[in-house]
């Protein structure tokens, strides 16, 4: 799906590259970038709910996904990566600053409070920050990717509030699935009371992502020419499959069955954790893919109405 020509599958009304009038897929932000928006919010997620367990293989794990994975797919996206520092330039009028801004907070923050934990090297004065400062950038990294995409108003299915809101819920999906994961595999959470908690909260998130992105559907079916057309490739076309079997089938309601009615077991929680990462990683290339740009009117076409 990631080699897919999308010039090769235009339905009537898309006019690829030509000024005619009609509508066109958004092709800048691609599967590298989609890619990157998957481990930014994946790791950005599991250290908030690490560090609020103070859980220490989670943070690290958090901060190596956000520290290498999203830089390497946002550099490998870019024409001139060299001058990628440029983007920080901006950060009272642009996300894409203030979310590596948020990147730099989190990692650096991140590591000096991750040092101060496992070697003892940082003066005490200098935790708690380290801890705070860590923990504002990690939400700044969760939320920020979607915020960026609902100010590009020309594409209606991006142009929501709803964009950062299923960003932050998908990213503490994984935060709690991955713990869950983690615990499983013999990295124990300390607290079983805290465990508890989280397993309800990995539930709750399901079904908050769920309504999520119901609500997202819901609002391009009723929305512009661009939204509904956005729709119809996610419900209806070529991209329907993966959408509704692998994002809304496996990536929720599946793992929302295990969870609710299956005993926990090794297998149950790492095919449940497995279920949510295919169905976030499908729903951040897909949601780039069904990127539709509404149309540009010609005069012929004010006037001929």
């Amino acid at each position: 799906m990631a080699n897919m020509s999308l010039k090769n599958v235009l339905r009537p009304g898309f006019v690829g590259h030509t000024f005619k009038s009609g509508y066109r897929f958004q092709r800048y932000w691609d599967t590298p970038m989609a890619t990157a928006f998957f481990c930014g919010e994946t790791g950005a997620g599991l250290f908030i709910v690490s560090m609020l367990l103070n859980f220490m293989p989670g943070i690290m794990l958090g901060l190596l996904i956000t520290g290498v994975g999203k830089t390497y797919f946002h550099l490998s996206h870019m024409g001139v990566p060299s001058r990628s520092w440029r983007a920080m330039l901006r950060p009272d009028r642009s996300w894409i600053s203030r979310g590596l801004w948020g990147i730099i907070f989190f990692v650096g923050f991140g590591s000096i409070y991750l040092f101060s934990q496992l070697f003892g090297i940082v003066p005490e004065i200098l935790v708690k920050p380290a801890y705070m400062l860590a923990l504002a950038g990690a939400m700044v990294v969760v939320v920020y990717q979607g915020f960026a995409m609902s100010h590009s108003t020309a594409i209606s299915l991006w142009s929501t509030g709803l964009m950062p809101v299923s960003s932050m819920l998908y990213g503490l999906l994984a935060g709690t699935s991955l713990v869950m994961a983690l615990n499983t595999l013999g990295f124990a959470v300390a607290d079983e009371n805290q465990l508890a908690m989280i397993a309800v909260a990995q539930i709750i998130l399901v079904v908050a992502v769920l309504l999520a992105i119901l609500s997202l559907l819901h609002g391009a079916k009723n929305g512009s020419k661009g939204a509904q057309q956005s729709y119809e490739l996610l419900t209806k076309d070529f991209l329907s499959r993966p959408f509704l079997y692998g994002v809304i089938g496996i990536g929720t309601i599946l793992p929302f069955l295990i969870l609710m009615f299956v005993p926990a077991s090794f297998i149950t929680t790492l095919t449940a954790t497995g279920s949510i990462m295919i169905g976030f990683y499908l729903f951040r290339v897909l949601i780039f893919k069904a990127g539709v740009m509404d149309p540009i009117l010609t005069p012929a076409d004010i006037f001929g109405r």
